[in-house]
């Protein structure tokens, strides 16, 4: 009886022991298995505000051309009408490490300070640190500028047309394929239209976004 309740007790003590190795065993791997999520939350969180921070689309004008002219004059009344057909080809540039998915953007031509065109955009994707050419065709339509037809004619005879683009563009930067950020970008660029060379002299732009 003595050796029974030796024994009995030996083993009691070892199923314990065990217990004890087994419950220090899980606290030791639930603590390695947090501390490699808290560690992975945090490098995610560093490359999110450091190398996969969003970063404005740069929007610019790539090239205008003018495709068509289609003079038009009425009578028994002498009325002019000039419509001018410009391709516009806009790039916009990705700079961030994830690509962006844009819906349908407008582009608007100003001459002078007066809207004298708009073009839709048709919606696409960019992908991460690359570029795509937006091809954009408008009919500028001269009795839209009539109150500045004598300046237009003066710079056609001089050469150049100096013009307008406003670009917005709304989209949506996915990163990891895990965070989705919304973004609007928008472009404001002046150039010189040279219309001996049919083609952009040079241009300047301001890109802003809203996150």
């Amino acid at each position: 009886m003595i050796i029974r309740k030796g024994m009995t007790e030996h083993n009691e003590e070892q199923v314990l022991l065990l217990r004890r190795r087994r419950r220090r065993c899980c606290l030791i791997a639930t603590g390695v298995a947090i501390l490699l999520l808290l560690a992975f939350f945090i490098i995610i969180l560093i490359l999110a505000l450091t190398v996969f921070k969003t970063k404005q689309p740069i929007t610019e004008l790539q090239s205008a051309k003018i495709d068509g002219i289609a003079p038009r004059v009425t009578f028994p009344a002498v009325d002019i009408q000039l419509n001018l057909t410009l391709d516009l080809q806009i790039l916009v540039k990705n700079r961030n490490r994830a690509s962006f998915k844009h819906g349908s953007g407008k582009s608007l031509l100003l001459y002078r300070g007066k809207q004298v065109g708009v073009v839709d955009i048709d919606p696409g994707l960019i992908p991460a640190r690359g570029s795509a050419v937006l091809p954009s065709r408008l009919t500028l339509q001269v009795d839209e500028v009539a109150s500045n037809l004598s300046a237009l004619i003066r710079d056609v005879l001089d050469g150049e047309l100096v013009m307008e683009t406003h670009t917005r563009i709304p989209g949506r930067v996915n990163l990891l394929g895990i965070f989705k950020k919304h973004i609007v970008a928008t472009s404001e660029c002046q150039f010189t239209f040279s219309v001996l060379a049919f083609k952009i002299q040079s241009q300047k732009c301001k890109n802003k976004a809203r996150f």
